[in-house]
Parts: structure tokens; sequence; C-alpha cells
């Protein structure tokens, strides 16, 4: 009975998760093209960056809460998806621009503007932009690649030593003028596509195009991990004498979990690069690897809903919401103790509140379902009417 009824329940389940992303972006492009003002641009602001956080939280939850591999370097593969992405992105008649100090640079072409040259300019920045971004993610994976072949052989702190290092690396080479032609040394990146630039006609994308992203993205890595490859990453998250004993490959799949892993943070930095409008390897430092890290903590490891929950209301808390403690004041009342950095202090506060008081995160490692919340609802019902039925027949005695 159970087993006829699952695919039916499933069904619900992801009939009602498609309406509510299809809510979710008419609502996006209702406030990309039709609503103004300074608190909706802070709110847009708030969106675009919670996106991508999610993106890349989740990309480090595969990784340290899925696998249990302990790694640091994710600042590292967001630096390298930015430049990828941003080099294969400048026009070609900004190139001396940009690379002033360079010649010109070394790549002479924009993926865009000859794909639009092709199909047209919106064309070109959508198509561009979205193979950009898978090449930010393979060139983030090929560094991946190269690197976990030493540093997978070690084990928890070491691994994260190692990780951490090679990011400080990549950021200090990326500024190195000897690589200048390719990165555009210690100098900034721009004039490439950005959000702004995604439109169909005059109808502006530009919230709606990082959701449709990391939308997909998390999709993927919620298939993998539901997948037999994610059923062998937690085998050897929870005993990898076990899992080895199982027949599970351990350094394989701690390659590829690295790999996936470093692919999505890539893409991760090449949407920021287009959020952020420049680039430079200054700001890819190890606080944000924590900062992500700390998301992770917050929302669950474990949990990719939780990530996501996590990522959104740290931004929120972080960039809008704990703003007026930084003003002096709520309005006209002036508060002494209310200047700049007092943000941070309440927001230290607060963080330290919800590791003590939920020491799991918030999701710990459930996950949201629309299925489950269907057969809960279902269940209540069921329960209201059999207590209704018990009243009939006891009024009826």
């Amino acid at each position: 009975m159970n087993t006829t009824l699952q695919p039916k329940k499933n069904k619900t389940g992801s009939y009602i998760a498609i309406v509510c992303l299809v809510v979710l972006y008419a609502i996006l492009f209702v406030l990309d093209n039709f609503v103004t003002g300074s608190s909706m641009l802070m709110l847009m602001t708030v969106l675009r960056k919670g996106a991508i956080y999610s993106l890349l939280c989740v990309s480090m939850n595969l990784l340290n809460g899925f696998t249990g591999l302990f790694s640091l370097g994710q600042a590292g593969f967001m630096l390298i998806g930015a430049y990828a992405y941003s080099i294969f992105s400048i026009p070609r008649d900004q190139h001396d621009t940009v690379y002033q100090y360079f010649g010109g640079g070394a790549i002479k072409f924009s993926i865009a503007e000859e794909i639009g040259k092709l199909l047209g300019e919106n064309a070109g920045n959508w198509l561009g932009a979205i193979v950009a971004i898978i090449i930010a993610g393979i060139v983030a994976a090929i560094f991946a690649a190269l690197i976990g072949i030493p540093v997978l052989r070690l084990k928890s702190d070491y691994l994260a030593i190692a990780t951490l290092g090679f990011a400080e690396i990549i950021r200090a080479v990326f500024q190195w003028n000897g690589l200048g032609v390719i990165t555009n040394g210690s100098n900034l990146l721009r004039k490439y596509p950005t959000f702004a630039d995604m439109k169909i006609g005059s109808l502006s994308f530009a919230t709606v195009f990082p959701f449709l992203i990391v939308t997909v993205c998390i999709g993927i890595i919620v298939l993998l991990i539901n997948s037999s490859y994610g059923r062998a990453f937690k085998a050897i998250r929870d005993d990898e004498v076990a899992a080895e004993a199982m027949g599970i490959s351990l350094f394989r799949h701690k390659m590829l979990s690295f790999i996936i892993s470093s692919f999505f943070a890539g893409v991760g930095g090449a949407l920021l690069a287009m959020f952020q409008t420049t680039v430079a390897a200054t700001a890819f430092t190890t606080a944000m690897t924590y900062e992500i890290l700390l998301m992770v903590v917050i929302g669950g490891i474990g949990s990719v809903s939780g990530s996501c929950i996590a990522a959104f209301l740290y931004i929120a808390c972080n960039e809008w919401w704990l703003r007026f403690l930084d003003k002096g004041g709520i309005g006209s009342v002036s508060i002494p103790f209310f200047r700049d950095g007092f943000r941070k202090v309440v927001f230290s506060v607060v963080i330290m509140v919800i590791v003590l008081f939920f020491s799991k995160g918030i999701m710990g490692d459930k996950e949201l379902s629309f299925t489950g919340l269907v057969n809960k609802l279902k269940k209540r019902k069921a329960a209201r009417i059999e207590a209704a039925q018990a009243q009939e027949e006891v009024d009826a005695k």
C-alpha cells in the first residue's frame, strides 16, 4: 500500500516545488523591472549576493559536510573562477584600457562578443556569460585535480592547512606582474558583462539570472548527493575503514568530491565577479573562506537547505538589517554606543548565540522537503478526521 502511494506523494511534492520556483522567478522579474527605491535596491543586493553565497556554502558543504574533508581552499577556487570568467569576457576594444600596463593583455577576444556577432548583443551577453561561467568552473576544477593528488592523502587539520596554503599562494601568484598579460597583475579586471547586462530587449533579468544559475547548480549537487556517489561520500565521512572494506575507492571518491566542489566554487566566483563588477585578487582572502564555513556551520553541516537558509540570513543581517547600528542611533534618537563597527559586535554575539543554542545548526542534517510537508499535512488531516469520527461515536452512545 505504502509502496503504491509513494510515487504519487513524491510527484505532489515535486509539483509544489516547481510552482514555488515559478512564483519566485515571477517575483524576481517584477522586482527587476517594476519596483524602485533605495530599500528595494538593498533588497536586490541581498538577494543576488545571498544566492551566490548559498551556492558557495552548498559546494563547501558537499566537501566538508557530506564527504568529511576539512578543506579551507574555497577562496582560492573562487578567485580562479572569478579571473577565468572576467578574462574571457572583457570586450576586445576594452583590452587596451583594462590591460593598460601590460600592452593590452594576451587574450584578445571575448566569448560574449563573439557569440553576440552571430546572435545579437543580448543573446551574446546571456550565452557568453553562461559559457564563461562554465569555463570558470572547469578551470577551478583543473586546479583542484592538480593539487588534489598530493593534498588529499592528508587528513583533518593537515588537509585544512594545505588547502589554506594553496589559496594564499594562488592569491599571491595572481598579483604577480609576471602574469600581468593574463591576470593584469595587482590591477583590477573590469568592463566585462555583469548582471546589469542580462537583458531581453528592454526587460532586465539582473536578479533572475544568478538565481537561475544557482538553482541549476544546487539541483545538480542534490542529485549527486542522492546518487550512489553521494552515498559513497557519506560512507567515507562516517567511517573510512568501513567504506574501504565495502569496496569504495577512498582516493578516487575524495578526488571526485574535491573536483566537483571546486567546480561549483569556481562558478560561484564567476557569479561574484559579475555581482561586484570588478575583480581583484586582494579581495579573496582567508576571511572569505571562514565566512563561508561559518554559514555552513550555522545552517547545519550536512544540510543543503540549511546552507541556503544560513547564506541568505547571514547576508541580510550583515549587509542590511543591522546597518542602523553603525549610524549613531535609531531615527532621530541618538544612542552613544551606536557607532561604526558596533554592527559587527552585535552580529558576532548573534552568531555566538546561534552556535550555543543550535549546536547542530539551524537544520542539523535535515532538509526542507515539500514531499515531507505534504505528508505531514495529510497525517494531520487524517488525525482530525479520526478524532471527529471518534467524537461522533461518543456522542451517538
